[in-house]
């Protein structure tokens, strides 16, 4: 049976660090400034084996610019609180049901497309996962700039801890698990970090909506946890980076970051 697959870009223009930053430009090896949201668009289109590709957003700005640069819009409410409940509505305003339901961040444009294709791979191979996501393991050069940013009180990043299954215990902003042993910088860790992408069911996504927003998810700030509060498995899917920098878009600091990305890798 072929299961059908689309990916759901969700794309807010309101952002307490950064407004307006689906449509900030973002200039490539060739010159050329694309978008934020079409850069995001283009990351999708790398995927292979997906059936369909669709923005979620509530701006009227945003849509236009997907649809000048051909892309396929999804109009949602403005009530949505993060980029789950946003693809979750989404999804009702498909012409024909999906099988499975990629949440491809709006705000990573740089994220490698085999990340992808591991989710929609384990969401096929075991139909009992309900949702995936990837975790990378992390080598001690970055754990230890995780460790140093939490001493500053900065986050550096989420990490996951799982069963012996790959099924997700808890997401945190925090370095868990615990350890204070040592590690060369290209050694490996027992800290894994989640990377923000997620493929669902149709059922449990919709599901989603309807559950209230729990304890743990307004503590850590991680829209994720709310499928672990309410018993729902979430499947760490193992990526590798395979020297991929993939920095995602959330200040406006890191704009000439990714610009850098792009020129370095002769990316248009």
């Amino acid at each position: 049976m072929t299961e059908k697959t689309v990916i759901i870009i969700p794309a807010r223009y309101a952002s307490s660090r950064f407004e307006g930053k689906p449509l900030a430009l973002l200039t490539g090896a060739t010159g050329v400034a694309r978008s934020l949201i079409q850069r995001s668009w283009d990351t999708a289109c790398e995927v292979p084996g997906v059936d369909d590709i669709f923005v979620a957003t509530d701006n009227d700005r945003i849509a236009q610019a997907v649809r000048d640069f051909g892309g396929q819009v999804i109009m949602t409410s403005d009530t949505c609180r993060n980029g789950t409940e946003r693809v979750a509505e989404a999804l009702q305003g498909l012409a024909a049901p999906a099988d499975i339901v990629v949440n491809l961040q709006g705000d990573a444009p740089l994220t490698p497309p085999w990340f992808i294709t591991g989710l929609i791979e384990e969401m096929k191979r075991d139909r009992e996962v309900q949702m995936a996501t990837p975790v990378l393991q992390c080598d001690g050069h970055t754990l230890n700039m995780f460790i140093e940013d939490r001493r500053n009180g900065q986050v550096g990043g989420t990490t996951a801890v799982f069963d012996r299954n790959w099924d997700a215990l808890y997401f945190s902003k925090e370095v868990l698990p615990f350890t204070d042993k040592p590690y060369a910088a290209d050694a490996g860790t027992p800290v894994y970090h989640h990377v923000g992408a997620y493929a669902y069911r149709p059922k449990t996504l919709g599901q989603y909506v309807s559950w209230p927003e729990g304890a743990l998810e307004r503590l850590e700030g991680l829209e994720q946890l709310r499928f672990l509060e309410q018993a729902a498995k979430v499947r760490c899917v193992l990526v590798e980076g395979k020297g991929r920098v993939f920095w995602e878009l959330n200040n406006p600091v890191d704009v000439a970051r990714i610009e850098g990305v792009l020129k370095q890798n002769g990316w248009p």
